[in-house]
């Protein structure tokens, strides 16, 4: 792989230095305190909830189905897709040799959602042209600032970038950087994860709750009571007796107390402690942060009205739009396309409405104009027929300029002029001769209906 200038690791006054220090790992503390306590809630443990799950792999999985296309724009402003080889092309279909495009897009939104950025590592040719796209591990890549504000990146060994290790500095023209919300410092983006910490960790702590719960097959804990004082080895003794033959697999069974003990219920139940409708809360907040309705992941009804489009427009505007735009921008930067050209993800399939809507616009779009048939066709995967690229417009349909002149009002001083007279034709009687022969035809006329 042909790899940028790269510098050595020999220290210097010039030499860049990281951002923030060093690192920006984050630990999550469920409560105040809670790190003290050796209670840490970290990134992976976020991750294995339920709801950050599904918002992460249902945003991923939406943008990478989109197809990726290259796009021109003509001397009219209008930007259409481009037809025919590019050299642009290759590297958007195959990012890199172990990674299909699919791949390659969720492994891109899945670094920047959870870790706040993503870092790929462009490969050239001969030409200068990038080839191949890698995206870098976000814990072995460090955004470095230089003493002249240039900006480099510090990457340990990745086999799969081919990078050769052990770290090495590559300049931010070799690097595609995208990242999400930059909070602290504008070369470093922070993940959603880091506002649901919180609601993940409390439906966490639910979920391993409401298991011992139904583990202790739905009984709550209690406390053995005497009516006076018992030894410690005799409390210790009833307690295991207890645990041993009423808890677990054995909850439920009949309890016989004597010697004046009494069993009192002391923890809450599930309905007492309205287990789900807390752990629906502590969805619906991690949701809120990556900005996914929760009908989406499965939380609650799906809303009643009849448009699926409405639907997917929401959740495009609200969700997806922010970054998809940034990675065709950075896309953009990266593949250094030309002024007039760029990329565009084809949202068409997302923003797919139900059959009977689809056709309804597009019978609508060719009886305005607006479409030519063949692109109807197109839009439902048909091929073109012939008389069909060009749209169509009813015969006695006038323009709007066309009306304008027919109802114009006449000019000062046309109506005082009296109108002038066509000369007769060649071919046409004299008004004499007409009036005559006009008379003999009556004449006759009125001749035959006496007769009859």
């Amino acid at each position: 792989m042909r790899l940028p200038r790269l510098f050595t690791r020999a220290r210097s006054s010039a030499e860049p230095v990281p951002v923030g220090g060093g690192g920006w790992q984050r630990v999550f503390e469920s409560y105040t305190g809670a790190w003290q306590q050796n209670v840490v809630l970290d990134r992976e443990s976020v991750l294995t909830y339920f709801a950050v799950y599904a918002c992460l792999t249902l945003i991923a999985s939406d943008i990478s189905k989109l197809r990726v296309k290259l796009v021109r724009q003509d001397p009219g402003g209008i930007w259409a897709e481009v037809e025919g080889l590019s050299p642009f092309a290759p590297v958007l279909r195959k990012p890199n040799r172990y990674q299909n495009r699919i791949q390659f897009w969720e492994s891109y939104f899945l670094s920047k959602l959870t870790r706040g950025n993503v870092y790929v590592l462009k490969e050239r040719d001969g030409r200068g042209v990038v080839v191949a796209l890698y995206i870098l591990d976000p814990d072995r890549t460090v955004p470095m600032v230089a003493a002249d504000g240039a900006v480099f990146y510090r990457v340990n060994a990745d086999k799969l970038a081919g990078v050769a290790g052990p770290e090495v500095l590559i300049p931010a023209r070799e690097v595609i950087h995208d990242r999400m919300n930059c909070l602290y410092h504008p070369l470093v983006g922070t993940s959603p994860i880091w506002a649901a910490a919180a609601g993940a960790g409390q439906g966490l702590a639910i979920q391993r709750g409401a298991a011992k719960f139904f583990k202790n097959a739905s009984q709550p804990g209690g406390v053995l009571t005497a009516p006076g004082a018992i030894a410690d080895a005799t409390a210790a003794r009833l307690k295991a007796a207890w645990e041993t033959n009423f808890t677990g697999e054995n909850a439920g069974r009949v309890a016989v107390l004597g010697d004046g003990l009494k069993y009192e219920r002391l923890a809450m139940t599930a309905e007492e402690s309205q287990l789900i409708e807390q752990l629906k809360w502590t969805a619906d907040v991690v949701c809120s942060v990556f900005h996914v309705p929760p009908y989406k992941i499965g939380l609650g009804a799906m809303p009643t009205y009849n448009n699926v489009q409405a639907l997917n427009v929401e959740y495009y505007s609200q969700c997806l739009q922010s970054l998809i735009e940034a990675a065709e921008l950075c896309l953009d930067e990266g593949l250094e396309h030309p002024l007039g050209t760029g990329t565009e993800f084809d949202i068409d399939n997302l923003l797919r409405m139900d059959s009977a809507s689809q056709m309804g616009v597009l019978k609508e779009g060719i009886g305005a104009s607006v479409y030519a048939p063949n692109e109807a066709r197109r839009k439902l995967d048909l091929p073109p027929v012939p008389g069909g690229d060009s749209p169509m417009a009813q015969q006695q349909y006038y323009s709007l300029e066309a009306l304008a002149e027919r109802g114009a009002p006449p000019a000062p001083g046309a109506m005082l002029a009296p109108p002038a007279e066509d000369p007769p034709a060649d071919d046409e009687p004299e008004p004499d001769e007409a009036k005559r022969l006009g008379e003999l035809v009556a004449a006759r006329f009125r001749e035959a209906l006496a007769n009859a």
